[in-house]
């Protein structure tokens, strides 16, 4: 088993597991939705997109989503993982600044792809694992860019995987041992807008979510992630 990090979408390298990871906050969110009940969140790249899904799908769905850490106007919710603690519908659609473009893009690139964050950390590294097979860990990264939140939880993943290590993959660990607290490993990213403390907190914890969830399949442009 090899493992690799790409650390921004553009990166992204082929293998037959994709671990995508968006820490702060979509990946996180995610498995929040899907571990309280929501059967499936729809993963779009576009704003657009949710809103004909939603205009589609009607009552059984609801949108949520953020760009710039903001609630999108319109929208039913924002991005945050503590707002899906209780379905409201079986459908999430979620459209954020990052992470459900890095989902949509990994489609193309990996023969499994599955979500990976602090919060479900144990049960995706268990499900790599069980696979034995090469992975790439995709972090989705803030605008195309390096962000080390996701390198941090990168490395927390790669950590805990046997298996040879790229120079990224090992470049990751690095990082994740510079920060033996969570928090302190995604507080080491620089945050644009305030009042994000609470979320923080939040998806700092580690494995307290059993669940993995993975792209099922994409309905056009958008990408279906169930359990």
């Amino acid at each position: 088993m090899r493992v690799h990090v790409a650390f921004t979408p553009a990166e992204a390298a082929a293998a037959p597991l994709g671990i995508v990871v968006d820490v702060m906050r979509a990946t996180s969110t995610i498995a929040q939705a899907l571990a309280s009940g929501y059967r499936r969140v729809l993963c779009c790249s576009e704003i657009d997109e949710a809103r004909r899904l939603r205009a589609e799908l009607g009552d059984e769905a609801i949108t949520g989503g953020e760009r710039e850490a903001q609630m999108i106007e319109g929208f039913d919710a924002g991005a945050s993982p503590r707002e899906f603690q209780e379905p409201r519908a079986e459908t999430l659609i979620l459209s954020t600044t990052n992470g459900t473009r890095a989902v949509v893009a990994a489609a193309a690139s990996c023969g499994e792809v599955v979500l990976g964050s602090l919060l479900n950390l144990d049960a995706v590294v268990a499900h790599a694992r069980a696979r034995g097979e090469d992975a790439v860990v995709l972090c989705a990264g803030y605008k195309d860019v390096f962000a080390i939140d996701d390198a941090y939880c990168a490395g927390r993943i790669v950590t805990l995987l046997d298996g040879d290590r790229s120079d990224a993959a090992k470049a990751s660990e690095v990082i994740a041992a510079r920060f033996p607290n969570a928090i302190d490993g995604i507080n080491a990213r620089t945050y644009g807008p305030p009042g994000l403390e609470e979320d923080i907190a939040w998806c700092s914890q580690v494995s307290v979510l059993n669940v993995v969830p993975r792209l099922s399949r994409m309905l056009e442009r958008a990408a279906e992630v169930t359990l």
